[in-house]
């Protein structure tokens, strides 16, 4: 391999230049080249628009794998929640690091947990997801809340709960982790609470199909029990047809005893965004081998949850 610079392509937000950085220097390590980040601007970036109505997360991935496309990147880096579940036949997910903390948490004034929120607390998220798990939680323990959506980066959305606009507000552990700021964080949400979005805290990193020298370097920088988490999470997604916009928490995680890994269970939920109707489903099996194993799981779910009527609770379905 020459030691020319690889070309990362990456979004300008502060989140994706702090994870795009860490990659790199992973990238380096494995290839011994340079890695330069070559910022790109999205569509998801620059409008203000609530994401559902611009096509979901899918608008941030566009502009970088249309830049990988016409080779003006080598590679680039995802938060792999925002991916689309169909993958271009030209460009390979080359790899899926360790995945960091899947939950969701809470940035509330006075450092106030969920549980602890006043009557009426006014809680900030441009996610459906997480509005009909939280609208649901409150539903069935007597919490009062209401669900304001939002949109911005980390700064913004915080800065709501600062300047007294908001109560709390919802974002990814796994986000405010990258960007040192989990001081910030006032509650865990469990999972049993709030379930994840599909791939949430895992990264993807993508390349031209055909650089196979490419693809086997940044190989190494793959965990395969993050990949088939992700691949039984991504495959509900998409047997459910539903969008990245679509309101479907999903969770898979590797069931132990001691050192050794037994099964992989795999959750999943579905619901309106008020909490009035919920469909939430798991199952479990033995840890899947393969990508056809882990896509078996996914759809296996999908099914028993389209059956408890999972379909009418999406609004617009993807297709």
């Amino acid at each position: 391999m020459t030691d020319k610079a690889l070309r990362l392509g990456t979004r300008r937000s502060k989140l994706a230049m702090a994870q795009s950085g860490q990659v790199a220097d992973a990238v380096s390590r494995v290839t011994g080249r340079p890695v330069e980040l070559v910022e790109i601007t999205t569509y998801g970036d620059v409008s203000r628009e609530a994401l559902a109505q611009i096509g979901g997360t899918g608008v941030f991935v566009t502009a970088l794998r249309d830049a990988l496309v016409r080779g003006e990147v080598d590679f680039a880096v995802h938060s792999l929640k925002d991916l689309p579940t169909t993958q271009p036949a030209e460009l390979a997910l080359a790899a899926v690091p360790v995945r960091e903390d899947p939950r969701d948490v809470i940035v509330a004034r006075d450092a106030l947990k969920f549980t602890d929120l006043p009557r009426g607390a006014r809680i900030g998220t441009g996610s459906p997801r997480r509005m009909a798990q939280l609208n649901a939680y409150a539903r069935t323990h007597g919490l009062d809340i209401e669900t304001v959506a939002i949109r911005g980066n980390v700064d913004t959305r915080i800065g709501y709960v600062h300047e007294g606009r908001l109560d709390a507000v919802v974002l990814a552990a796994a986000g405010l982790n990258r960007i040192g700021r989990s001081d910030e964080v006032t509650d865990f949400l469990s999972v049993d609470t709030v379930l994840p979005a599909p791939g949430q805290g895992a990264l993807a990193i993508e390349c031209a199909a055909s650089d196979a020298d490419l693809v086997a370097a940044l190989g190494e920088l793959d965990d395969p029990h993050t990949r088939g988490a992700v691949t039984a999470e991504r495959s509900l997604l998409a047997a459910l047809e539903a969008g990245c916009s679509a309101p479907v928490g999903a969770l898979a995680d590797l069931l132990t005893d001691g050192p050794v890994i037994k099964e992989m269970r795999l959750r999943g939920v579905v619901g309106t965004t008020d909490g009035s109707r919920m469909v939430q489903q798991s199952t479990t099996g033995s840890v899947p081998l393969t990508h056809d194993g882990a896509m078996a799981l996914g759809r296996e779910l999908a099914t028993e949850m389209l059956a408890q009527g999972a379909a009418g609770l999406m609004g617009e379905r993807a297709h």
